[in-house]
Formats: structure tokens, C-alpha cells, sequence
């Protein structure tokens, strides 16, 4: 059966909204790649790069930090190979960017700041899902350190979107339908698949639903960054619950296309760095019934504007 232009029209209306489907060239501004105090291969055009020449064993030089810091601005994560690190010297190095953060809902390493990630046979991971990192708070993370200490045999691979990219290359009137927008998050969406709902309770007062731009500025570099996620975000202030849903489901696709993206093999020894003001992030879980673990530190962030 043949079907007419305007009903072919209106079925592209209802999937995407403003028939927001972008083939072809994306718009993709790809960072400097020269620094002076180490080498960086990049992994992507435009986020992720190893880098080399960087001991994460030893304090950092004002100059050092401010080159790494711009360099994690540039490409939005940083990865370091061979770093034999502990602890204590994951959590000095993440330090350099400020007062470190805790969370409630993760087990904790050798100290409060410390989140640790024992994946095994019985305990499944539950992180493949698009995120940003704590958005159920006022303040959520500026950026985290993660370190994988034990690695699977094949797959454990993590993967991290450009959301400041994703955003650029909406189309110019989703750009203006959303902008001014503001989003509720809350953490119970997140945890509530694999926590304890005593815990879960226990801590609906001290971090109710927040609300936060649908778009957010970076601090530091000034760009728009599309800044909801499947994880955390429910909908959209003002909008009834179809077209909020509608929306956001068009939204969390973004961090789907993989111009946009960069994927990571971990080895042991490996540390990556990230910026959770510019970025999104998922963690592949086909490992199973492999043993994966990983410890994370999180620095605490500013009020998204």
C-alpha cells in the first residue's frame, strides 16, 4: 500500500520532534593535539586522548596541572596507561581539582572518598546505561578518576559521549525549543534496579528531586552542553509527561552516535579522568561472569547554570 507525503511527514514528526533527523557531515571542532609538558594520542576527533609522559605517582607542578586541566577541557577525558597507583595517590591526583565528594549508594574503598566497583558473578554491573555521574545533586561532580585494578579476560570496555558536540549538532529549532528548559533529576531511577530500598529511603530527605538546565554551560570553556540523562533525569518542568517523555527520549539518543563518541579498552594499570560537565558515560558489562573492579574518586562541582 502506498502511503502519501503528508502521512509519510507526520510519521516523521512523531519520531523525532521537528523531524530532527541529521544525516551526513557532523560538526565536529577537534581540539589542539601539541602540549608542552607531555604527549597526547588522541583516540577519537573529538574526545579522548592518551596520554604519555605523565607519572600519576608524583605531586603536580602548577604547570603540569594547569596543562593536563586544559588538556581535559580539550578532549574532555583523559587516559593514562601504566600507572601502578594506589589509593591514597588516585585520590592526591584527583585532589588537584578540588575537595573530593562522597556517595552514599556505592561501597566504599579505603576511605569515604574512595567508590569501589566489584563486579562478579553475583554481583552483575549495572552501569550500562548513558549517565553523568551524581546529577540527583545540587552540585553535581566536576569530573572523576577511575582505575581499574583487576580487568577481564575480553569486553569490561567503557565508553564516553561528547555532549557538548551532541548539542551542537541538534537542529537549530530543537536548539531554540530547549534552551531556557529546566529538567528534574533524582537518584532513585538510578539505584532502585540493585539497592537496598532501606537505603534508598534513608536518604530521600537529604537528596530530593533537583532541577537543572536541559542545556548547561561549561564553566570553564563557555560551551553548551546538552545535560540530561537516561540514569537520572525523569522530565522536563512544564511540559506534560507525553511530550516531556517525547522529548527526552529524542535527547538521551545524542549520546548514541558515534562521532560523538570515544570507547576505551582497559588494561591493568589504566587510569581515565573525566570531565562530567562536558561528557556522558557507559560502562559495557559483557564480561559476565568475569570479574571486573575498578575504584573511582569524584570531585565535587559547581550548581549547573
Amino acid at each position: 500500500m502506498s502511503v502519501d507525503l503528508p502521512a509519510r511527514i507526520q510519521l516523521r514528526e512523531a519520531v523525532t520532534p521537528a523531524g530532527g533527523i541529521v544525516e551526513g557531515p557532523r560538526v565536529l571542532r577537534e581540539p589542539p593535539q601539541t602540549y608542552a609538558h607531555f604527549r597526547i594520542r588522541p583516540l577519537s576527533r573529538v574526545i579522548g586522548a592518551e596520554v604519555d609522559g605523565v607519572d600519576l605517582r608524583e605531586p603536580l607542578t602548577p604547570e603540569l596541572r594547569e596543562e593536563l586541566n586544559r588538556a581535559l577541557l580539550d578532549w574532555k577525558v583523559l587516559f593514562f596507561r601504566d600507572q601502578d597507583i594506589t589509593s591514597a595517590q588516585q585520590r592526591a591526583f584527583a585532589a588537584n581539582w578540588g575537595e573530593l565528594e562522597t556517595n552514599p549508594f556505592i561501597p566504599k574503598g579505603d576511605d569515604d572518598a574512595v567508590t569501589r566497583f566489584e563486579r562478579t558473578a553475583a554481583m552483575p554491573g549495572y552501569e550500562n546505561i548513558w549517565h553523568v555521574d551524581v546529577t540527583w545533586r545540587p552540585e553535581p561532580a566536576l569530573g572523576s578518576v577511575l582505575r581499574l585494578i583487576e580487568v577481564p579476560p575480553v569486553g569490561g570496555d567503557t565508553m564516553w559521549a561528547d555532549m557538548a558536540a551532541a548539542y551542537d549538532n541538534l537542529p537549530a529549532d530543537v536548539r531554540a525549543r530547549i534552551d531556557g528548559l529546566t529538567a528534574v533529576h533524582d537518584y532513585l531511577p538510578g539505584f532502585d534496579r540493585f539497592s537496598d530500598p532501606a537505603l534508598l529511603a534513608r536518604w530521600q530527605d537529604r537528596f530530593p528531586p533537583v532541577e537543572h538546565p536541559v542545556v548547561r554551560t561549561h564553566p570553564e570553556t563557555g560551551r553548551r552542553t546538552l545535560f540530561v540523562n537516561q540514569a537520572f533525569t525523569t522530565h522536563i518542568v512544564g511540559l506534560d509527561r507525553d511530550e516531556s517523555d517525547r522529548l527526552l527520549r529524542y535527547l538521551f539518543l545524542q549520546a548514541h552516535t558515534p562521532e560523538f563518541q570515544v570507547r576505551f579498552s582497559w588494561r591493568p594499570g589504566s587510569v581515565a579522568f573525566w570531565d562530567n560537565r562536558a561528557t556522558q558515560h557507559y560502562a559495557v558489562n559483557d564480561y559476565h561472569p568475569h570479574v571486573r573492579i575498578a575504584e573511582r574518586v569524584a570531585i565535587a562541582g559547581d550548581r549547573p547554570f
